[in-house]
C-alpha cells in the first residue's frame, strides 16, 4: 500500500511524463489515497489530460479537479467561433449523425444535448469539442435512447466484463433499470474501475452508469 506522499510523488512523474500536460504549473495534493489536482491549465484539452494521467497511477483511489483553464495568448475565440468550429468537427465526425446534437456555448463553456442510439455517439461528440481551441468545459447532457430490454443490457455486460483479463468480474455486480446502470463491488485500482465503468457506458442501451465501485 503506497503512503499518500508516494502517490503525491508518482502523480507529479506522470503529470511530467505526460507530453500534453504542463506539470509545472499543476501542484498535486494527496489525502487517503484522494488526489486533488490545483492550478492552470491551457486549456480544456490539457485539464482532461492531467486527470487521466493521475488516474493512471496505481495506489491512487479517487481524483478531485481544482484546476482553471486559463487560455494562452491567440488561443481566445468567441462563443460564435467555437459554436462553428464545433458544427464544422461534427460533420467532419462519421460517429455523429447529423442533426442529432444540439450544442450551446456560453463564455467558452459548451452544453451538449440530444439523443444517440448508443453511448459511443455521447463520447464521440464530447471528445470532438474537448480539443478545439477556445473551449473552458464541456457540459454533456446527451442522452442514450435506444430500443433493448433490461435483460439484454445486463447480459451484454457481464459477458463484457468476462471477456477483459485485467477484469475481475465475478466481484462486480450490474444492476439494470430504464437504461440505468448500477455497478458495485471492489476494484484493485482505478484502471480496473475505468474500464469496468467504460465496459457498462458503451453497452447498447446504457443511458447512464451509477457508480458505486469501491477502490480498494
Amino acid at each position: 500500500m503506497k503512503t499518500d506522499r508516494q502517490l503525491q510523488e508518482d502523480v507529479l512523474e506522470e503529470l511530467d511524463w505526460e507530453p500534453s500536460v504542463n506539470a509545472s504549473r499543476i501542484g498535486v495534493e494527496v489525502k487517503y489515497g484522494v488526489v486533488t489536482l490545483q492550478g492552470r491549465v491551457g486549456s480544456f484539452a490539457e485539464k482532461w489530460a492531467a486527470e487521466r494521467a493521475a488516474r493512471r497511477v496505481a495506489g491512487v483511489r479517487g481524483v478531485a479537479m481544482a484546476l482553471e483553464v486559463d487560455l494562452k495568448d491567440g488561443s481566445a475565440r468567441t462563443d460564435t467561433d467555437i459554436a462553428l468550429a464545433i458544427k464544422n468537427a461534427f460533420d467532419w465526425s462519421a460517429s455523429i449523425p447529423a442533426d442529432t446534437i444540439k450544442v450551446v456555448v456560453e463564455q467558452g463553456w459548451v452544453t451538449l444535448s440530444g439523443q444517440a442510439h448508443q453511448a459511443f455517439v455521447r463520447d464521440a461528440a464530447e471528445k470532438a469539442v474537448r480539443g478545439l481551441v477556445g473551449v473552458k468545459g464541456v457540459h454533456n447532457f446527451i442522452t442514450v435512447k435506444p430500443p433493448v430490454e433490461p435483460g439484454d443490457i445486463k447480459a451484454r455486460i457481464e459477458a463484457a466484463l468476462y471477456r477483459r483479463a485485467h477484469v475481475d468480474a465475478a466481484a462486480i455486480t450490474v444492476g439494470v433499470n430504464a437504461g440505468v446502470v448500477t455497478l458495485t463491488g471492489r476494484v484493485d485500482s482505478l484502471t480496473e474501475h475505468d474500464a469496468i465503468e467504460h465496459a457498462a457506458r458503451h453497452t447498447v442501451g446504457v443511458n447512464s452508469v451509477i457508480d458505486h465501485l469501491v477502490v480498494s
